[in-house]
């Protein structure tokens, strides 16, 4: 997006508040920044035109207040990120003693009481050593106190950093073999983000309705865990959660029943067969009743009971379109469920929680489900059921091993939504549904963020990585051929975590094309690709190039006009074709890629 020039395009008063928006951020955004001398130039500039621009004394209208404070969330957001705090680093880096073990399984076991708003709990972590060593990384955040960690009936001692926890070993431990720790632990998990990471809240009759939701955060933000995307636990988890009796607990996995506790208390038992990221593992605690069908179980608050009925039915066609194109549901042993939460939804691991009101569209409080795309396709469907669900193929089945490649769960589930669209309403739709994203894409920042340093990327990760996956269907031409590449990536992949030089990779190998400098363009730049187009040099000629950040940016398109594209094969040098039709004549398959045109 381009901002309007303060000397030419805006009133004095609001020239002077951008420019000293400029000016005050300057310091911060310089010392972000000094790698990029384009930036330092411009702070510099907006602080010598802001110390002449200060002679009016009229007071600022209410647009241009808000014109203020937008310009100033802009900054603040930025296109070049805050270099990473020590707890960022600590948190992202796979470092020695988290790269030194594999994780095997979990036995997460905890108390949680609504009253005092606190748990107290145990984590069994078994792993086996990679190497010999007497350390290892477990994390767990504050104010959460660690009570003891055992090994082999030994108390073990630690060192405690942010969210960090090495735990030292008074022995060394072996290559190859399996060891397990006891790490016991207690206190009020902290409320914090958007969708609060642990909360202790009520339902409308006032019944306790705790909830957990910590992908921004991570997992120890409420339980002791190697909390980081690379390592899974192989052979999957057990999860027991004891609250008080007559409430419900909704975990990962298989149900496996309750058992009675003292003191008025109830241990639900959830057993996960599959490999599990951390911060899919949830806890969703409530007044729930539940009902099944052949797709799912679905669990929500009484009242609501009738509305599920109906409004859940979309299940069932989420399932059909999403194994056909990607195979059967990952999660098979464990169930399908559908989880009614106080917050908007989360893909949590055959356990998605779901707080989209039972509206069509995507739920905006006061208003309800909105048309989230501005075309006739959002309303037709719950965006919360589609696109988490969407989820359990892309996010959960497979993961990225660094948050920095999100893009490889976004982008893919926001394809989805498209897939989904296209497989009830037809292709066409499905092109409609895809236009309707781009005015959500900023272009400000690349898609992939710095890695090791929990760096959360930008959110063009969803909608620019289905635009660009749209756009490699088009140059792949072929859909049969389409389909099976995407089918065979989700099974290559599945139950693994990977990053995006293996993804691409994959592609190369499997499309027969170098896809290389198409992924890096659209996932390493922050520009999407323009294709120049140079009329009037000679009657009947135009001229064609790419504008584009990669140097060896080559991409076939479709020009000329709807129903008789022809396909053109430019680079980032000038070539040209005769063609009879006019400079307004001439048009570019924009549905079926994410560019932009410039003709001249």
């Amino acid at each position: 997006m381009r901002y309007p020039s303060p000397s030419r395009s805006l009133p004095v008063w609001t020239s002077a508040i951008v420019c000293l928006a400029l000016a005050a951020s300057g310091a911060a955004l310089a010392s972000t920044t000094t790698t990029n001398p384009a930036h330092a130039a411009t702070v510099a500039t907006a602080q010598s035109q802001s110390a002449g621009q200060h002679a009016t004394t009229q007071k600022p209208s209410k647009r241009e207040r808000a014109m203020y404070q937008r310009f100033m969330q802009m900054l603040r957001k930025g296109p070049y990120p805050p270099p990473p705090t020590r707890a960022q680093m600590l948190a992202g880096a796979y470092g020695p003693y988290r790269a030194n073990n594999d994780l095997l399984y979990y036995h997460l076991s905890l108390r949680v009481d609504p009253t005092t708003k606190a748990v107290r709990g145990n984590n069994v972590i078994r792993f086996r050593m990679l190497k010999d060593g007497k350390r290892i990384q477990i994390d767990l955040q504050q104010p959460l106190k660690i009570d003891r960690i055992m090994f082999d009936k030994h108390t073990l001692t630690y060192q405690r950093e942010d969210g960090a926890v090495f735990i030292e070993f008074p022995r060394t431990l072996h290559k190859g073999k399996v060891y397990a720790i006891d790490f016991f632990y207690s206190g009020t998990p902290r409320h914090h983000g958007r969708f609060g990471d642990f909360t202790f809240g009520t339902d409308p009759y006032g019944h306790p309705w705790i909830v957990t939701a910590c992908e921004s955060d991570g997992s120890s933000t409420w339980w002791p865990s190697k909390d980081q995307w690379r390592d899974e636990p192989q052979d999957g988890m057990e999860i027991s959660v004891s609250i008080p009796d007559g409430l419900v607990d909704v975990s990962n996995g298989k149900f496996m029943g309750t058992v009675k506790q003292p003191g008025g208390y109830t241990q639900w038992n959830w057993h996960v067969h599959y490999p599990i990221n951390s911060y899919d593992v949830a806890l969703n605690i409530g007044n729930y009743v539940h009902f099944s069908d052949a797709y799912g179980t679905y669990y929500v608050l009484p009242q609501d009971l009738a509305k599920a009925k109906k409004h859940f039915r979309q299940v069932k066609g989420m399932m059909a379109a999403f194994t056909h194109y990607f195979g059967p549901y990952p999660f098979a042993k464990d169930g399908y469920k559908l989880v009614q939460v106080p917050y908007l939804g989360m893909e949590h691991q055959s356990a998605v929680a779901y707080g989209n009101h039972f509206d069509n569209g995507y739920y905006v409080p006061g208003r309800g489900g909105i048309n989230w795309t501005h075309t006739p396709w959002s309303m037709k469907f719950d965006f919360i059921i589609i696109h988490e669900s969407a989820h359990e193929w892309f996010g959960n089945a497979i993961t990225a091993a660094d948050r920095a490649d999100m893009w490889i769960h976004e982008g893919f589930a926001t394809y989805m939504e498209a897939l989904y669209v296209e497989y009830h309403w037809g292709h066409k739709a499905a092109l409609q549904y895809l236009d309707g994203l781009k005015p959500k894409v900023r272009n400000r920042r690349p898609i992939i963020a710095e890695h090791g340093v929990d760096a959360e990327p930008p959110e063009d990760e969803y909608f620019k990585g289905a635009l660009m996956l749209n756009t490699l269907r088009s140059i792949i031409n072929n859909d049969a051929r389409w389909w099976k590449l995407l089918h065979g990536f989700y099974q290559h992949f599945k139950y693994q975590t990977i990053d995006t030089d293996q993804a691409v990779a994959y592609f190369n190998k499997h499309s027969g094309m170098n896809l290389t400098p198409i992924f890096d363009q659209y996932l390493r730049h922050a520009r999407i690709p323009t294709l120049d187009l140079l009329f009037g040099e000679s009657p009947g000629l135009v001229m064609y190039k790419w504008r584009a950040g990669e140097q060896d940016f080559a991409m076939p398109v479709r020009v000329g006009q709807s129903g008789h594209w022809q396909i053109i094969h430019p680079t980032t040098k000038w070539q040209w074709m005769k063609t009879p039709l006019t400079k307004d004549q001439f048009k570019v398959a924009t549905s079926l890629y994410y560019i932009n045109v410039d003709k001249q």
